[in-house]
Protein backbone atom coordinates (compact mmCIF):
# COMPACT_ATOMS: atom_id res chain seq x y z
CA UNK A 1 0.00 0.00 0.00
CA UNK A 2 1.19 3.49 -0.93
CA UNK A 3 -0.67 6.65 -0.04
CA UNK A 4 -0.24 10.27 0.97
CA UNK A 5 -2.26 11.85 3.76
CA UNK A 6 -2.68 15.55 3.08
CA UNK A 7 -2.88 18.45 5.56
CA UNK A 8 -3.39 16.43 8.74
CA UNK A 9 -2.95 17.97 12.18
CA UNK A 10 -0.83 15.54 14.18
CA UNK A 11 -1.84 14.98 17.81
CA UNK A 12 0.99 13.08 19.48
CA UNK A 13 2.84 14.82 22.35
CA UNK A 14 5.66 12.25 22.08
CA UNK A 15 6.28 13.15 18.44
CA UNK A 16 8.40 16.05 17.20
CA UNK A 17 5.56 16.72 14.75
CA UNK A 18 2.99 17.27 17.50
CA UNK A 19 0.46 20.00 16.64
CA UNK A 20 1.90 20.48 13.14
CA UNK A 21 -0.18 20.30 9.96
CA UNK A 22 1.71 17.89 7.74
CA UNK A 23 1.58 15.50 4.82
CA UNK A 24 2.52 11.88 5.48
CA UNK A 25 3.83 9.46 2.86
CA UNK A 26 3.04 5.87 3.84
CA UNK A 27 4.68 2.98 2.00
CA UNK A 28 4.13 -0.70 2.80
CA UNK A 29 2.80 0.04 6.27
CA UNK A 30 5.51 2.49 7.36
CA UNK A 31 5.73 6.28 7.50
CA UNK A 32 8.38 7.08 4.92
CA UNK A 33 8.16 10.88 4.97
CA UNK A 34 6.50 13.67 6.97
CA UNK A 35 6.51 17.21 5.61
CA UNK A 36 4.55 19.87 3.78
CA UNK A 37 3.49 19.81 0.14
CA UNK A 38 4.99 16.37 -0.47
CA UNK A 39 5.34 15.67 -4.16
CA UNK A 40 3.39 12.86 -5.80
CA UNK A 41 4.96 12.20 -9.21
CA UNK A 42 3.67 8.62 -9.30
CA UNK A 43 0.10 9.77 -8.61
CA UNK A 44 -0.42 7.36 -5.72
CA UNK A 45 -3.61 7.49 -3.66
CA UNK A 46 -4.13 10.64 -1.62
CA UNK A 47 -6.30 11.14 1.46
CA UNK A 48 -7.58 14.65 2.07
CA UNK A 49 -10.47 15.11 4.48
CA UNK A 50 -12.20 18.02 6.17
CA UNK A 51 -10.43 19.19 9.36
CA UNK A 52 -8.33 16.02 9.33
CA UNK A 53 -6.49 15.17 12.54
CA UNK A 54 -4.48 12.04 13.25
CA UNK A 55 -2.97 10.40 16.28
CA UNK A 56 -1.39 7.16 17.33
CA UNK A 57 -3.88 4.34 16.89
CA UNK A 58 -6.36 3.99 19.73
CA UNK A 59 -6.52 1.02 22.10
CA UNK A 60 -9.55 -0.28 24.00
CA UNK A 61 -8.77 -2.30 27.13
CA UNK A 62 -12.20 -3.97 27.47
CA UNK A 63 -14.20 -5.29 24.52
CA UNK A 64 -16.58 -8.26 24.39
CA UNK A 65 -17.37 -9.80 21.00
CA UNK A 66 -19.47 -12.88 21.77
CA UNK A 67 -17.63 -15.37 19.61
CA UNK A 68 -17.22 -18.23 20.34
CA UNK A 69 -20.69 -19.19 21.51
CA UNK A 70 -22.60 -15.94 21.20
CA UNK A 71 -22.15 -15.16 17.50
CA UNK A 72 -25.74 -13.86 17.41
CA UNK A 73 -24.50 -10.94 19.52
CA UNK A 74 -21.29 -10.33 17.59
CA UNK A 75 -18.59 -12.12 15.64
CA UNK A 76 -14.89 -11.42 15.96
CA UNK A 77 -14.50 -10.37 12.31
CA UNK A 78 -17.44 -7.97 12.31
CA UNK A 79 -16.49 -6.67 15.74
CA UNK A 80 -12.98 -5.86 14.57
CA UNK A 81 -14.39 -4.13 11.50
CA UNK A 82 -16.59 -2.04 13.80
CA UNK A 83 -13.53 -1.23 15.91
CA UNK A 84 -11.56 -0.16 12.81
CA UNK A 85 -14.31 2.21 11.67
CA UNK A 86 -14.57 3.54 15.23
CA UNK A 87 -10.88 4.50 15.31
CA UNK A 88 -9.34 1.58 17.22
CA UNK A 89 -6.22 -0.10 15.89
CA UNK A 90 -6.03 -2.56 18.80
CA UNK A 91 -8.28 -3.94 21.49
CA UNK A 92 -8.15 -6.35 24.42
CA UNK A 93 -10.78 -9.06 24.07
CA UNK A 94 -12.63 -10.09 27.22
CA UNK A 95 -12.96 -13.85 27.89
CA UNK A 96 -16.75 -13.87 28.45
CA UNK A 97 -17.61 -16.18 25.58
CA UNK A 98 -18.88 -19.76 25.57
CA UNK A 99 -16.70 -21.58 26.24
CA UNK A 100 -14.86 -19.06 28.40
CA UNK A 101 -11.35 -18.22 27.15
CA UNK A 102 -9.53 -20.00 29.95
CA UNK A 103 -6.87 -22.11 28.17
CA UNK A 104 -4.26 -21.81 25.44
CA UNK A 105 -6.39 -23.45 22.75
CA UNK A 106 -9.07 -20.80 23.21
CA UNK A 107 -6.42 -18.07 23.03
CA UNK A 108 -5.15 -19.56 19.76
CA UNK A 109 -8.70 -19.78 18.42
CA UNK A 110 -9.62 -16.11 18.91
CA UNK A 111 -6.22 -14.96 17.65
CA UNK A 112 -6.63 -17.06 14.50
CA UNK A 113 -9.81 -15.16 13.72
CA UNK A 114 -7.89 -11.87 13.56
CA UNK A 115 -4.79 -12.69 11.51
CA UNK A 116 -5.67 -10.49 8.52
CA UNK A 117 -7.55 -7.64 10.22
CA UNK A 118 -6.50 -4.01 10.44
CA UNK A 119 -7.46 -3.84 14.10
CA UNK A 120 -5.24 -6.11 16.17
CA UNK A 121 -6.79 -8.38 18.78
CA UNK A 122 -5.11 -9.05 22.13
CA UNK A 123 -6.90 -11.71 24.22
CA UNK A 124 -7.48 -11.48 27.95
CA UNK A 125 -7.47 -14.93 29.52
CA UNK A 126 -9.86 -15.82 32.32
CA UNK A 127 -8.15 -15.76 35.72
CA UNK A 128 -10.14 -18.74 36.97
CA UNK A 129 -11.41 -21.82 35.16
CA UNK A 130 -14.70 -21.01 33.40
CA UNK A 131 -14.55 -17.68 35.26
CA UNK A 132 -16.21 -19.53 38.12
CA UNK A 133 -13.95 -18.06 40.81
CA UNK A 134 -12.86 -21.43 42.23
CA UNK A 135 -9.63 -22.63 40.59
CA UNK A 136 -6.81 -20.70 38.91
CA UNK A 137 -6.80 -21.16 35.13
CA UNK A 138 -3.77 -22.05 32.98
CA UNK A 139 -2.26 -18.57 33.23
CA UNK A 140 1.30 -19.34 32.13
CA UNK A 141 0.20 -21.40 29.13
CA UNK A 142 -2.20 -18.63 28.07
CA UNK A 143 0.55 -16.04 28.45
CA UNK A 144 2.75 -18.08 26.09
CA UNK A 145 -0.15 -18.36 23.65
CA UNK A 146 -0.61 -14.58 23.53
CA UNK A 147 -2.81 -13.49 26.45
CA UNK A 148 -1.97 -9.95 27.61
CA UNK A 149 -3.75 -10.11 30.99
CA UNK A 150 -5.95 -12.32 33.16
CA UNK A 151 -9.34 -11.54 34.67
CA UNK A 152 -12.91 -12.75 35.00
CA UNK A 153 -15.07 -10.24 33.13
CA UNK A 154 -17.43 -8.33 35.44
CA UNK A 155 -17.03 -10.97 38.13
CA UNK A 156 -15.36 -10.13 41.41
CA UNK A 157 -13.12 -12.69 43.07
CA UNK A 158 -14.91 -13.36 46.34
CA UNK A 159 -12.08 -15.63 47.55
CA UNK A 160 -9.35 -13.15 48.53
CA UNK A 161 -6.76 -15.92 48.80
CA UNK A 162 -7.37 -16.89 45.17
CA UNK A 163 -6.58 -13.35 44.02
CA UNK A 164 -3.53 -13.28 46.29
CA UNK A 165 -2.20 -16.49 44.75
CA UNK A 166 -2.82 -15.20 41.22
CA UNK A 167 -0.98 -11.95 41.92
CA UNK A 168 1.98 -13.88 43.29
CA UNK A 169 2.02 -16.50 40.54
CA UNK A 170 2.05 -14.14 37.54
CA UNK A 171 5.06 -12.22 38.83
CA UNK A 172 7.27 -15.04 37.52
CA UNK A 173 6.39 -13.99 33.96
CA UNK A 174 5.49 -10.31 34.48
CA UNK A 175 1.76 -10.96 34.11
CA UNK A 176 -1.08 -8.52 34.69
CA UNK A 177 -4.12 -9.39 36.82
CA UNK A 178 -7.46 -7.65 36.25
CA UNK A 179 -9.75 -7.49 39.29
CA UNK A 180 -13.33 -6.31 38.87
CA UNK A 181 -14.34 -4.66 42.12
CA UNK A 182 -17.82 -5.42 43.43
CA UNK A 183 -18.84 -7.20 46.61
CA UNK A 184 -21.60 -9.55 45.52
CA UNK A 185 -23.05 -9.86 49.02
CA UNK A 186 -23.45 -6.10 49.38
CA UNK A 187 -24.75 -5.82 45.82
CA UNK A 188 -27.31 -8.54 46.48
CA UNK A 189 -30.18 -8.29 44.02
CA UNK A 190 -29.44 -4.66 43.22
CA UNK A 191 -29.93 -3.52 39.63
CA UNK A 192 -29.27 0.25 39.77
CA UNK A 193 -27.23 2.79 41.71
CA UNK A 194 -28.51 3.11 45.27
CA UNK A 195 -29.82 6.66 45.62
CA UNK A 196 -32.72 9.01 45.03
CA UNK A 197 -33.45 7.69 41.54
CA UNK A 198 -33.55 3.99 42.48
CA UNK A 199 -35.76 4.84 45.47
CA UNK A 200 -38.16 6.86 43.33
CA UNK A 201 -38.37 4.09 40.73
CA UNK A 202 -38.64 1.25 43.21
CA UNK A 203 -35.49 -0.44 41.90
CA UNK A 204 -33.20 -2.37 44.22
CA UNK A 205 -30.05 -0.36 44.76
CA UNK A 206 -26.34 -1.17 44.51
CA UNK A 207 -24.49 1.08 46.99
CA UNK A 208 -21.13 2.63 46.16
CA UNK A 209 -19.81 0.62 49.09
CA UNK A 210 -20.11 -2.59 47.05
CA UNK A 211 -17.39 -1.31 44.73
CA UNK A 212 -15.31 0.58 47.25
CA UNK A 213 -14.91 -2.22 49.80
CA UNK A 214 -13.57 -4.56 47.11
CA UNK A 215 -11.38 -1.83 45.61
CA UNK A 216 -9.80 -1.33 49.04
CA UNK A 217 -9.42 -5.09 49.56
CA UNK A 218 -7.84 -5.64 46.15
CA UNK A 219 -5.37 -2.81 46.74
CA UNK A 220 -4.42 -4.24 50.16
CA UNK A 221 -3.78 -7.60 48.50
CA UNK A 222 -1.58 -5.91 45.90
CA UNK A 223 0.37 -4.13 48.64
CA UNK A 224 0.95 -7.50 50.32
CA UNK A 225 1.90 -9.51 47.22
CA UNK A 226 3.48 -7.02 44.86
CA UNK A 227 2.97 -7.51 41.13
CA UNK A 228 0.71 -5.65 38.71
CA UNK A 229 -3.01 -5.08 39.11
CA UNK A 230 -5.56 -3.41 36.85
CA UNK A 231 -8.91 -2.26 38.24
CA UNK A 232 -11.39 -1.90 35.36
CA UNK A 233 -14.41 0.40 34.99
CA UNK A 234 -14.31 2.09 38.38
CA UNK A 235 -17.36 4.25 38.96
CA UNK A 236 -17.25 6.02 42.33
CA UNK A 237 -15.42 8.96 43.86
CA UNK A 238 -14.01 6.95 46.78
CA UNK A 239 -12.69 4.21 44.48
CA UNK A 240 -10.65 6.80 42.59
CA UNK A 241 -9.35 8.24 45.89
CA UNK A 242 -8.27 4.75 46.97
CA UNK A 243 -6.35 4.22 43.71
CA UNK A 244 -4.72 7.64 44.04
CA UNK A 245 -3.51 6.76 47.53
CA UNK A 246 -2.22 3.37 46.34
CA UNK A 247 -0.26 5.00 43.53
CA UNK A 248 1.31 7.42 46.01
CA UNK A 249 2.68 4.35 47.82
CA UNK A 250 4.34 3.19 44.61
CA UNK A 251 2.05 0.22 43.96
CA UNK A 252 1.86 -1.00 40.36
CA UNK A 253 -1.86 -0.37 39.92
CA UNK A 254 -3.72 0.99 36.93
CA UNK A 255 -7.41 1.65 36.43
CA UNK A 256 -9.91 2.47 33.74
CA UNK A 257 -13.28 4.17 33.47
CA UNK A 258 -16.01 3.41 30.94
CA UNK A 259 -17.18 6.11 28.54
CA UNK A 260 -20.78 5.85 29.73
CA UNK A 261 -19.78 6.57 33.33
CA UNK A 262 -18.07 9.78 32.21
CA UNK A 263 -21.07 11.03 30.21
CA UNK A 264 -24.27 9.56 31.68
CA UNK A 265 -25.84 9.32 35.16
CA UNK A 266 -28.60 7.29 36.79
CA UNK A 267 -31.04 10.05 35.79
CA UNK A 268 -31.27 8.11 32.51
CA UNK A 269 -33.17 5.32 34.27
CA UNK A 270 -36.38 7.34 34.59
CA UNK A 271 -38.03 5.45 31.71
CA UNK A 272 -36.78 2.02 32.85
CA UNK A 273 -34.84 1.75 29.56
CA UNK A 274 -32.63 -1.34 29.82
CA UNK A 275 -30.05 0.18 27.44
CA UNK A 276 -28.84 2.01 30.53
CA UNK A 277 -28.48 -1.11 32.64
CA UNK A 278 -24.73 -1.64 32.95
CA UNK A 279 -22.24 -3.04 35.44
CA UNK A 280 -21.15 -1.20 37.50
CA UNK A 281 -24.37 0.86 37.37
CA UNK A 282 -24.58 4.45 36.20
CA UNK A 283 -23.87 6.60 39.25
CA UNK A 284 -24.93 10.12 40.26
CA UNK A 285 -23.60 13.46 39.06
CA UNK A 286 -21.16 13.81 41.96
CA UNK A 287 -19.47 10.52 41.05
CA UNK A 288 -19.45 11.44 37.35
CA UNK A 289 -17.63 14.69 38.12
CA UNK A 290 -15.15 12.84 40.34
CA UNK A 291 -14.41 10.43 37.48
CA UNK A 292 -13.79 13.33 35.10
CA UNK A 293 -11.43 14.87 37.66
CA UNK A 294 -9.67 11.50 37.98
CA UNK A 295 -9.11 11.46 34.22
CA UNK A 296 -7.79 15.02 34.22
CA UNK A 297 -5.39 14.58 37.16
CA UNK A 298 -4.01 11.31 35.81
CA UNK A 299 -5.32 8.95 38.50
CA UNK A 300 -7.40 7.15 35.86
CA UNK A 301 -4.96 5.66 33.37
CA UNK A 302 -7.24 4.85 30.45
CA UNK A 303 -10.77 5.11 29.11
CA UNK A 304 -12.57 2.05 27.76
CA UNK A 305 -15.80 1.61 25.86
CA UNK A 306 -16.50 -1.58 27.84
CA UNK A 307 -18.24 -2.59 24.60
CA UNK A 308 -20.60 -5.47 25.40
CA UNK A 309 -23.12 -6.54 22.72
CA UNK A 310 -26.29 -8.10 24.14
CA UNK A 311 -28.98 -9.75 22.01
CA UNK A 312 -32.40 -8.11 21.95
CA UNK A 313 -34.04 -11.02 23.80
CA UNK A 314 -31.95 -10.23 26.88
CA UNK A 315 -32.45 -6.45 26.71
CA UNK A 316 -36.10 -6.03 25.69
CA UNK A 317 -37.48 -7.23 29.00
CA UNK A 318 -38.28 -5.98 32.49
CA UNK A 319 -35.43 -3.98 34.01
CA UNK A 320 -34.73 -6.43 36.84
CA UNK A 321 -34.24 -9.36 34.45
CA UNK A 322 -32.32 -7.65 31.63
CA UNK A 323 -28.63 -8.32 31.15
CA UNK A 324 -26.05 -5.64 31.90
CA UNK A 325 -24.12 -4.09 29.04
CA UNK A 326 -23.98 -1.51 26.28
CA UNK A 327 -22.10 -1.34 23.01
CA UNK A 328 -19.74 1.61 22.87
CA UNK A 329 -17.17 1.48 20.08
CA UNK A 330 -19.08 3.56 17.51
CA UNK A 331 -20.06 6.33 19.95
CA UNK A 332 -16.85 6.48 22.00
CA UNK A 333 -14.98 9.39 20.45
CA UNK A 334 -18.00 11.62 19.87
CA UNK A 335 -19.26 11.07 23.41
CA UNK A 336 -15.87 11.79 25.04
CA UNK A 337 -15.49 15.00 23.05
CA UNK A 338 -18.59 16.37 24.79
CA UNK A 339 -16.95 16.20 28.23
CA UNK A 340 -13.14 16.27 27.82
CA UNK A 341 -10.46 18.24 25.87
CA UNK A 342 -9.12 16.65 22.70
CA UNK A 343 -5.58 15.96 23.89
CA UNK A 344 -6.88 14.30 27.07
CA UNK A 345 -9.23 12.09 25.03
CA UNK A 346 -6.40 10.98 22.74
CA UNK A 347 -4.04 10.37 25.65
CA UNK A 348 -6.57 8.19 27.48
CA UNK A 349 -7.38 6.22 24.32
CA UNK A 350 -3.71 5.40 23.69
CA UNK A 351 -2.00 5.23 27.10
CA UNK A 352 -3.40 1.80 27.99
CA UNK A 353 -1.04 0.13 25.52
CA UNK A 354 1.88 0.37 27.92
CA UNK A 355 -0.08 -1.26 30.76
CA UNK A 356 -1.08 -4.20 28.56
CA UNK A 357 2.35 -4.61 26.95
CA UNK A 358 1.24 -3.51 23.49
CA UNK A 359 3.78 -1.72 21.24
CA UNK A 360 3.46 2.04 21.07
CA UNK A 361 4.07 3.59 17.66
CA UNK A 362 5.12 7.24 17.90
CA UNK A 363 4.38 9.27 14.78
CA UNK A 364 7.82 9.68 13.19
CA UNK A 365 9.70 8.96 9.97
CA UNK A 366 10.43 5.26 9.69
CA UNK A 367 7.82 4.28 12.27
CA UNK A 368 5.07 1.78 11.67
CA UNK A 369 1.91 3.47 10.42
CA UNK A 370 -0.48 2.81 13.30
CA UNK A 371 -2.80 5.80 12.98
CA UNK A 372 -6.32 6.97 13.74
CA UNK A 373 -7.88 9.62 11.48
CA UNK A 374 -10.61 11.87 12.85
CA UNK A 375 -12.34 15.26 12.91
CA UNK A 376 -12.76 16.59 16.48
CA UNK A 377 -15.38 19.18 15.50
CA UNK A 378 -18.38 17.45 13.98
CA UNK A 379 -21.82 17.64 15.56
CA UNK A 380 -24.21 14.72 15.06
CA UNK A 381 -26.95 12.79 16.80
CA UNK A 382 -26.14 9.14 17.37
CA UNK A 383 -28.84 7.05 15.67
CA UNK A 384 -29.45 3.41 14.79
CA UNK A 385 -27.95 4.07 11.36
CA UNK A 386 -24.68 4.93 13.17
CA UNK A 387 -24.50 1.44 14.69
CA UNK A 388 -22.31 -1.05 12.83
CA UNK A 389 -22.44 -3.77 15.51
CA UNK A 390 -24.79 -6.73 15.16
CA UNK A 391 -26.36 -5.86 18.52
CA UNK A 392 -27.99 -2.44 18.90
CA UNK A 393 -27.99 -2.02 22.69
CA UNK A 394 -26.36 1.43 22.77
CA UNK A 395 -26.82 3.73 25.74
CA UNK A 396 -26.00 6.67 23.46
CA UNK A 397 -28.89 6.41 21.00
CA UNK A 398 -30.38 9.88 20.53
CA UNK A 399 -27.38 11.59 22.16
CA UNK A 400 -25.70 14.58 20.51
CA UNK A 401 -22.04 13.80 19.91
CA UNK A 402 -19.09 15.98 18.93
CA UNK A 403 -16.45 14.42 16.72
CA UNK A 404 -16.22 12.07 13.79
CA UNK A 405 -13.88 9.15 13.12
CA UNK A 406 -12.66 8.87 9.53
CA UNK A 407 -10.92 5.52 9.98
CA UNK A 408 -7.53 3.95 10.67
CA UNK A 409 -4.29 2.94 9.02
CA UNK A 410 -2.70 -0.17 10.50
CA UNK A 411 -1.25 -3.51 9.43
CA UNK A 412 -0.60 -1.98 5.98
CA UNK A 413 -4.34 -1.41 5.54
CA UNK A 414 -6.50 1.67 5.17
CA UNK A 415 -10.01 1.35 6.64
CA UNK A 416 -12.37 4.28 6.15
CA UNK A 417 -15.66 4.60 8.00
Amino acid sequence: MKLIIRDAKIIDPKSSFHNTISDLLIVDGYIQEIGTNLENPDKIQEIKLDNLHLSQGWFDSSVSLGEPGFEDRETILNGLQVASKSGFTSLALQPNSYPVIDNQSQIHFVKSKATQTATQLYPIGAMTKESAGKDIAELYDMKNAGAVAFGDYNKSTENANLLKIALQYVQDFDGLIIAFSQDEHIKGNGVANEGIISTQLGLKGIPNLAEEIHTARNLYLLEYTGGKLHLPTLSTEKSIALVKAAKSKGLQVSCSVAVHHLVLTDEKLQEFDTRFKVSPPLRNESDRQALLNGVLDGTIDMITTDHNPIDIEHKKMEFDGAKNGTIGLESCFGALMTVLPLEVVIEKLTSGKKTFGIPEEIIAKGAKANLTLFNPNFKSVFSKSSILSKSKNSAFLGTELNGKVYGIINQNQLILA
